[in-house]
């Protein structure tokens, strides 16, 4: 994913949808089932604004048919990364996307904040879909996004305020004792000090700029959370102290993630849901032991490898 300073993103409502029992050609048995067309509107609330049905209000994530493909002009190739993805993310969980390099993930990723579209199907993301989003309505949408990149992606020549307060500054807000009081809470929510406020990146070490980058993503109060490897080149306790401050955070704000991650600690801490891409399709998606029981070749080598093993021995799963 490209590096960029993140503004702060968001999420939906809850009712259970309809689903049809047919499966959707090509995908492997341990995906979800197909998901019927919910592209349908209901009365508007606003002058070209449609309301999302009530199968849509039910998830923050809603992803259908999703086929994306890389055109190469030289070759004349096209290399297919996408095979008729199919997902509903419900509000408050955590995913964690997990695949081999090259799979896919970040593409998804993308899709999902609209940095990209793919070639066929639509995602949902808080009831509307992001197809053709009109230029104001999809400003609204990803100011309701937080994004927190591999690196941190914090502005080297900003201190670690002005990092975070970057997005109200961008939004607008000129109030100096407002931004003040915001940032300082945001310092303290992410378990960092006021003395801290006045420090430049490269002052900080790995888990302190995980930190900043977190109080940054979460300055918009946002309701959906992409993160892209959040423990990358953290030590082991930085990682555990990271992935223990996530999880007070969601259990307090109850935001939704969406999280790339090999990270097979938190995957078993963290996450409520766990999807797998391989062989362009998501072969797998649910609770993580319903994921470890799936037979494919690409689980049987990460999630029962002797490490793996170690790790998920305490949870309670048939496999074999």
């Amino acid at each position: 994913m490209t590096e960029s300073a993140a503004n702060a993103p968001g999420i939906v409502s809850s009712a259970e949808p309809t689903e049809s029992p047919a499966t959707a050609p090509g995908v492997a048995p341990c995906a979800p089932e197909g998901i019927p067309p919910a592209s349908l509107q209901s009365s508007a609330t606003a002058p070209g604004v449609a309301l999302p049905p009530a199968s849509l209000q039910s998830y923050a994530i809603r992803i259908e048919h999703v086929w994306t493909s890389f055109d190469d002009p030289l070759l004349g190739t096209s290399k297919v990364v996408h095979k008729d993805i199919n997902l509903s993310l419900k509000h408050g969980e955590i995913l964690g996307l997990v695949g081999a390099s090259g799979c896919g993930k970040t593409t998804l990723l993308r899709e999902i904040i609209g940095l990209q579209t793919p070639n066929q199907g639509e995602i949902f993301v808080m009831g509307r879909s992001l197809k053709n989003v009109p230029a104001n309505h999809g400003q609204q949408l990803r100011n309701n996004y937080g994004v927190l990149f591999q690196k941190g992606a914090l502005f080297s020549v900003l201190d670690v305020f002005d990092n975070i307060a970057f997005p109200l500054r961008e939004l607008g807000f000129r109030d100096d004792k407002w931004i003040k009081r915001i940032v300082f809470m945001m310092l303290d929510m992410v378990g960092l000090s006021a003395r801290d406020a006045w420090l430049k990146p490269a002052d900080l070490s790995g888990g302190m700029v995980k930190r900043v980058a977190l109080a940054r993503t979460l300055v918009l109060e946002p309701g959906l959370l992409l993160l892209d490897e959040p423990t990358s080149g953290l030590d082991p306790i930085a990682s555990e102290d990271f992935v223990s401050l996530l999880s007070d955070l969601h259990k307090n704000l109850k935001f939704t993630v969406v999280m790339v991650t090999h990270d097979l600690d938190v995957l078993r801490d963290l996450c409520s849901q766990v999807a797998v891409l391989a062989d362009n399709q998501l072969v797998a998606f649910g609770p993580l032991a319903s994921v470890l029981s799936c037979k494919h070749p690409f689980i049987e080598k990460f999630f029962h490898n002797r490490r793996a093993k170690r790790v998920f021995q305490y949870q309670e799963v048939r496999h074999g």
